[in-house]
């Protein structure tokens, strides 16, 4: 399941308020500057800073 572009336009991280990554194989939206990871249930991006995850952050 994909979110809408238009929505992922507008989503920002809670903590920073900055943008975030979406990954479809992992239906995570990633902040990599703060190493987080939001969970999306159903299509529902849970953007709650107290459901946050640790994510290692890519960098090439």
């Amino acid at each position: 399941m994909s979110l809408d572009p238009r929505l992922l336009d507008i989503l920002v991280c809670p903590q920073d308020k900055g943008p975030l990554r979406y990954s479809e194989d992992e239906q995570l939206l990633i902040n990599e500057r703060l190493g987080v990871a939001y969970r999306i249930d159903g299509g529902i991006p849970v953007l709650l800073i107290d459901e946050a995850q640790p994510h290692p952050a890519h960098h090439a």
